[in-house]
């Protein structure tokens, strides 16, 4: 397992990337179930809106099979990512205002060609089931 937030671990199963340290909760909900499985992950801290080159050079140089975007607000990373890659995205939305719903619609209204799964409201946990699953089905 691999956590890192300056250099890419780009080796793993699986990415997790969050817009915001302030979503530490929930994607620690993510790592927890990762790492009780012994899953290989890599985190980042990696706005879609601040840092959009940052995003971009990990997202070309990552060999992770299926990306975790945690994201509240706006809630573009999902998205951002699904456009950039062919890869699995599993969107989580955050609590940060309007309970989490404005984050949730953001998520799950994807245009066509760009699917992102999305679990439920600061469930990191799911995402990380899922994924386990997911990779279970490449095995």
């Amino acid at each position: 397992m691999n956590e890192s937030n300056s250099e890419y671990n780009l080796d793993v199963q699986v990415a997790v990337i969050a817009g915001s340290t302030s979503d530490e909760a929930v994607y620690n909900k993510a790592i927890n179930v990762l790492e009780e499985h012994d899953i290989s992950f890599d985190l980042q801290i990696i706005s879609a809106h601040r840092n959009p080159e940052k995003l971009d050079d990990y997202l070309l140089k990552s060999n992770a099979k299926i990306f975790i975007a945690v994201a509240g607000l706006s809630a573009a990373l999902p998205g951002v990512i699904a456009s950039k890659v062919d890869n699995p995205v599993i969107g989580v939305p955050v609590n940060a205002k309007l309970g989490g719903l404005d984050a949730l619609l953001s998520i799950v209204q994807m245009p066509p060609r760009v699917p992102v799964a999305c679990v439920g409201i600061d469930r990191g946990d799911n995402a990380a089931y899922l994924a386990i699953r997911i990779l279970n089905l490449l095995k």
